[in-house]
């Protein structure tokens, strides 16, 4: 496959905290638009704890696709579906060391919350849980979310400020709705007049969750 097919091809995975083949339980760390995946490894210290390994995929040139994510799939190809198989990639990382899915954690910010929504949605399977800080579904608006399966009450939490200026409120909803069809157990905080960013609630919400997985 072609960079212009695979534009995301030889990016790099960063790890941090207990080895892979050592860890009780893993966290994959997806970063948003014009980030880096050192920066989510930073933010992976705000959870207080050991034992986790964690693994964030690099985006090329700090972006998972070109346009918004209210854009239609196609508009967003073949970026989306290269960055799909990027974070694949991070997974089968982590199920290397032989940690199964209910002890990985998946964590996205922006552009990767979306991102790490789309992977669990398109492939649903029970994974320690699924965190969009400020995110939703990718998709033009009117897309039918139609998607089956079934995380077999998988954590699920979503959060996002009613003032957002790219991540609208109805498209959360909209996520959230698909991922209660898929059997999630959903929390869904809305802020306001937060703006766009990760707040105190949400970090207070994944060391709890941390806490719960592994050991």
């Amino acid at each position: 496959m072609s960079r212009a097919d695979d534009p995301h091809e030889g990016q790099p995975i960063r790890t941090a905290g207990a080895s892979v083949e050592d860890a009780d339980a893993a966290v994959v760390l997806v970063h948003g638009r014009g980030a880096r995946a050192d920066g989510m490894l930073q933010f992976a210290r705000e959870f207080g704890r050991t034992g986790l390994h964690y693994a964030a995929p690099q985006a090329h040139r700090g972006t998972w696709y070109p346009n918004s994510f209210l854009a239609s799939v196609e508009r967003n190809q073949p970026h989306l579906d290269a960055a799909l198989a990027h974070v694949g990639r991070a997974v089968e990382h982590v199920r290397s060391g032989g940690l199964p899915d209910e002890k990985i954690l998946l964590v996205g910010f922006s552009q990767g919350a979306c991102l790490v929504s789309e992977f669990v949605a398109r492939d649903p399977k029970q994974y320690a849980g699924l965190v969009l800080l400020s995110g939703g579904l990718i998709g033009a608006e009117g897309t039918e979310f139609d998607y089956d399966g079934d995380v077999d009450a998988m954590p699920f939490f979503l959060g996002v400020s009613d003032d957002d200026p790219h991540i609208p409120v109805s498209r959360a909803e909209e996520t959230v709705e698909v991922f209660e069809r898929l059997g999630a157990d959903v929390r869904f905080d809305e802020y306001h007049g937060r703006g766009h960013g990760i707040f105190e609630e949400e970090v207070a919400y994944l060391r709890e969750l941390v806490g719960s997985i592994g050991g």
